[in-house]
């Protein structure tokens, strides 16, 4: 005996209109901070951010499992990354001396200063952008608001019973 499925909770006309502007907004700002970082340091936001990402580190290295999650990008697309930014230059890698299976990428000198160089426009950017234009309790709010969402989809992808529908960063 087939179930029928029930019918989808459609959204309501404010939840529609919040949907909405997340949408445009997402895509604009996506696009606005890749433009200025693209212009003004020839690095794309991604490239940015996995950068930003081996700064942050006392040693500027991280092994590449811990990276791929934390930039919540697949280990696949981290690789080609990391190959490019090394071929440029920016980003070194190394085995892991306790796990051979396990790879880290460092950051290198000339991305270090690559970084310096980018990161006070990007700062400028997102804080035209963004901080500019809301009021403290609007950033108050939009911490909260995302920190829900962040939270509620990770508890999702933790109790999938599917492997395939786990986040792609996590997928073994």
């Amino acid at each position: 005996m087939s179930k029928t499925p029930a019918a989808p909770q459609w959204l309501t006309a404010e939840e529609r209109r919040a949907w909405l502007a997340y949408i445009d907004f997402s895509t604009l700002l996506a696009d606005h901070i890749n433009r200025q970082l693209r212009r003004d340091s020839g690095i794309t936001h991604a490239d940015y951010a996995l950068l930003s990402r081996l700064s942050a580190v006392p040693d500027g290295a991280l092994c590449m499992t811990e990276l791929a999650e934390s930039l919540k990008i697949t280990r696949s697309r981290l690789t080609h990354a990391v190959t490019r930014l090394q071929q440029a230059g920016y980003v070194g890698r190394r085995e892991d001396p306790t796990n051979r299976r396990n790879q880290y990428a460092t950051l290198t000198d000339r991305g270090r200063s690559l970084l310096e160089q980018a990161a006070p426009g990007h700062v400028a950017a997102v804080r035209r952008a963004v901080f500019d234009v809301l009021t403290p309790d609007q950033v108050h709010a939009l911490a909260g608001i995302g920190s829900a969402i962040k939270g509620a989809l990770q508890d999702a992808d933790s109790t999938a019973a599917d492997p395939a529908e786990a986040l792609p960063w996590r997928r073994r």
